[in-house]
């Protein structure tokens, strides 16, 4: 779609639109639509951050997205910058170089209405919806792949001069959103000193033992939040789990990636990992298991971290030209330090989703009376995949993990 924004007095401050102002806003102000167009607004947001609308002409169902930041938190009212708008623009605009088959296209970006208009990606759905319907994409791990690794690598200074490199991580510190995940991520799970963990009743004694005074496990937890907080490795989405990617037979888009910054490659790899694992469980603890569904989802979770690997390699092969970062030695070492931390991430991941107050729908859908066995499943898989993650260098044994816990 072609946006040409019109010169004009008004929206020259933020102010938070409704469906009847973004009418106006795309005719008035992008010069999306003629003022004769029948459209329609439909606000669409499911998240607690911010407000997005689908615009629509119905004559020609020529439509197009606006997601708009405010300063509060739609769910709580806590302050926030609205910052975190901008910082998705861009995002999503360098992605469109790096990988344009899996991110939306941006038309335009208003700094004053904190507005970012896009591509209506509504012939796909939420990820997180299908596989709980237990639907199989069999393209999903080589296109997630690809994703990951043109958007970790090729935003990395191992292709990248060092001063464009440098100047990114400025442009894309992003220190509020981080703090929401250095907290409820790497933090409160083990330490609940804000008493914002929400516990399944029966699961206390479990989490008090295994988490609260675990003290091997949060030392482990300690080095992967210190290199949450100081590895400026690539620049990453931050928030990558399936309720952001969107998804049909013939590919998958990637939104929000309003909590990027430079942080470990393996930070994203780890979350995907993470949020494959939820339908998994919810999916044993059905009253019917679909067979087919658990063999695709636990077979898809090896195979993403072996093919991420293997693309991470044949780019690093194609792209990386420093002399000292062509030693072979070094590029494996180099990747398997990313798998590593990936394996890890998946855990935190696991854990905060469990025991945090940012839940997962999955687990709600989980019989009552089976939920604490099914939590337990999950924290215990969580806690292996962090302490283990040094010795976990294959596919298949993230696979044998989840076959040892079947058998217990």
């Amino acid at each position: 779609m072609r946006i040409t924004p019109n010169e004009t007095t008004a929206y020259q401050e933020h102010f938070l639109m409704d469906s009847a102002a973004v009418k106006k806003y795309v005719v008035e102000k992008l010069g999306a639509f003629s003022s004769a167009d029948p459209l329609t607004v439909t606000e669409i947001g499911d998240g607690n951050i911010n407000y997005i609308f689908r615009v629509v002409n119905q004559a020609t169902q020529e439509s197009l997205i606006i997601k708009q930041a405010d300063v509060l938190l739609r769910s709580s009212g806590r302050p926030l910058t609205i910052d975190r708008n901008r910082i998705e623009a861009e995002i999503l605009w360098l992605q469109n170089e790096l990988a344009p088959r899996f991110v939306p296209e941006v038309y335009h970006y208003d700094q004053k209405m904190y507005a970012l208009t896009m591509e209506d990606i509504s012939d796909y759905q939420n990820m997180r919806y299908e596989l709980i319907e237990k639907k199989i994409f069999p393209d999903f791990s080589e296109e997630i792949t690809e994703y990951l690794a043109r958007t970790l690598l090729f935003t990395s200074d191992l292709v990248l001069d060092r001063e464009v490199k440098k100047l990114r991580v400025k442009k894309f510190i992003n220190p509020e959103m981080c703090d929401i995940s250095e907290d409820l991520v790497f933090t409160e799970p083990y330490d609940d000193y804000k008493k914002q963990n929400v516990l399944t009743p029966g699961n206390e004694p479990f989490v008090i033992k295994n988490l609260y005074e675990n003290a091997p496990l949060q030392v482990e937890v300690a080095l992967l939040r210190n290199k949450f907080m100081n590895n400026t490795q690539s620049l990453v989405h931050g928030d990558l789990h399936t309720g952001s990617i969107f998804i049909n037979q013939t590919g998958l888009k990637v939104i929000d990636p309003e909590f990027a910054f430079y942080g470990p490659a393996g930070y994203d790899i780890g979350n995907v990992l993470a949020h494959l694992y939820f339908p998994l469980v919810k999916n044993l603890f059905d009253p019917t298991v679909d067979q087919a569904f658990h063999q695709w989802i636990k077979q898809t979770i090896g195979t993403v971290y072996d093919q991420v690997r293997r693309k991470l390699a044949e780019f690093y092969d194609e792209a990386v030209t420093f002399s000292l970062y062509r030693h072979q030695a070094f590029k494996e070492t180099l990747l398997q330090e990313i798998l590593t931390d990936a394996v890890g991430y998946a855990g935190t991941e696991i854990i905060r989703r469990v025991v945090g107050n940012s839940k997962v729908k999955e687990l709600s859908l989980i019989p009552l009376e089976k939920k604490v066995e099914a939590e337990q499943m999950l924290l215990k898989l969580g806690i292996q995949l962090i302490i283990d993650r040094q010795h976990m260098t294959s596919g298949s044994q993230l696979i044998d993990r989840i076959n040892e816990l079947e058998g217990e």
